[in-house]
């Protein structure tokens, strides 16, 4: 396993659970003095940095990029996959598109989180679920040409009402036959949702493809009460060996909180 930290340069998600909101190579001289693997990437759009700074940024910090986020779609812009609106979503689907082009220069997986919306008021559940179905399909092509996975994040039910846990979720992906689009477990969604942690890392099994690394109060590991050695323990079962990347709140003190973070992660061996 590998350890990343996340970067956000978006000002409407600023008070969202990011590590580092500083300029970019601050923030990578941050992540690196801090002896994280990679960075975990928020903008605005693919367009707002050139791949080539990041790149040359990546190779001056000896850092990669564990993954990029595509919530400034909904934050900056209010976009979802699933919105009433015909217009609003293939909008969204453009923009989560020009972010899997943009991963794929960097190696790296882009983020679903928030911008898979939710259903209600004018669509239903079963409408909902089939937008969702429809563009990830778009999506899943385009990122197996880039060559690099898709990561679909469950949330929590305050945030949406499609996937909450995991295990629905792979059913979902296998059901559509979405072989390239894998699971991004959140610790501090699963916190909420998952009966045992453990036992849903297992059961989602290969389909997980990156970790956020956040305690139950989605502070630094250590900071509530999460069994972070039963979760070491089943990523390890299930030959785990991506990225897990803390995306937290820092209360107000981002080095110690990234600190904290990276001693959570070495008595483990990672």
């Amino acid at each position: 396993m590998k350890t990343a930290v996340t970067l956000c340069r978006v000002p409407e998600m600023a008070a969202g659970p990011f590590v580092f909101h500083d300029e970019l190579p601050v923030a990578f001289a941050k992540a690196a003095a801090c002896g994280f693997d990679a960075v975990e990437l928020f903008f605005a759009g693919p367009d707002e940095v050139p791949v080539e700074t990041i790149r040359e940024l990546c190779q001056g910090h000896a850092l990669g990029v564990a993954a990029i986020g595509s919530g400034a779609g909904m934050a900056k812009h209010g976009l979802s996959l699933t919105d009433p609106s015909q217009e609003k979503r293939a909008q969204a689907l453009d923009f989560i598109l020009g972010m899997v082009d943009y991963g794929g220069k960097l190696g790296a997986p882009v983020i679903l989180g928030s911008m898979q919306g939710k259903w209600g008021g004018e669509v239903s559940r079963a409408q909902g679920l089939g937008f969702l179905a429809a563009a990830l399909k778009h999506i899943n092509e385009a990122a197996a040409k880039a060559g690099v996975p898709f990561l679909y994040e469950p949330l929590n039910r305050y945030e949406t009402n499609l996937f909450n846990r995991l295990a629905p979720a792979a059913v979902f992906l296998e059901q559509h036959d979405l072989q390239n689009i894998l699971l991004l477990a959140d610790l501090f969604h699963m916190n909420i949702e998952e009966p045992d942690l453990a036992a849903a890392l297992i059961e989602a099994g290969p389909r997980v493809g990156h970790v956020h690394w956040a305690d139950s109060n989605r502070l630094a590991m250590g900071s509530g009460h999460t069994d972070s050695e039963a979760v070491i323990a089943a990523l390890r079962g299930i030959s785990y060996q991506r990225y897990v990347s803390a995306e937290i709140f820092t209360n107000g003190d981002p080095e110690a909180a990234a600190r904290q973070t990276r001693e959570s992660t070495r008595k483990f061996g990672i």
